[in-house]
């Protein structure tokens, strides 16, 4: 990795105030291995600027739901020595793209059975019957089973 010059390294309250970001929250970002810092010779943590680009992505990659393990997966293809471009983050979208549409398809079902059905949790005595007979499901165990089912 290239040098970074001084001047060119934040503090994490530097990093706090420009991001929005409390400071224990990017602790725990680099705790999970999200972010990287360095340590000056007073043993205080100091971040290159592009940890900024980075803490941008993770935050709009949580606010679409996706997990901080998706996440990493995906910082994990990005160099560590440059800020992410515009095609890396076209290249982070494509990815997340179908997790993104999954999840919809499953939010999209559960609001649409969610009144009549829990996906049989069983919530609905009258109807339970006809989507689930016998307690068919209830084999695989406890639980709601038809939002993970592929059809029923």
């Amino acid at each position: 990795m290239k040098p970074t010059p001084k001047s060119a390294l934040l503090s994490v309250g530097e990093v706090a105030a420009r991001s929005g970001l409390s400071v224990s929250a990017i602790h725990f970002y680099e705790s999970k291995g999200l972010i990287h810092s360095r340590r000056n010779a007073g043993n205080q943590r100091r971040y290159r600027r592009d940890v900024l680009r980075r803490l941008a992505v993770i935050r709009i990659a949580q606010r679409t739901g996706l997990p901080l393990a998706s996440i990493g997966e995906a910082l994990d293809t990005l160099p560590q020595a440059r800020t992410p471009t515009v095609e890396d983050w076209r290249r982070l979208s494509r990815h997340w793209r179908k997790e993104l549409d999954e999840r919809i398809g499953r939010l999209t079902q559960l609001r649409d059975q969610l009144t009549g059905c829990i996906g049989c949790g069983c919530l609905s005595l009258k109807k339970c019957p006809l989507r689930n007979p016998s307690d068919e499901l209830g084999a695989d165990g406890s639980g709601p089973r038809l939002l993970d089912a592929d059809s029923l």
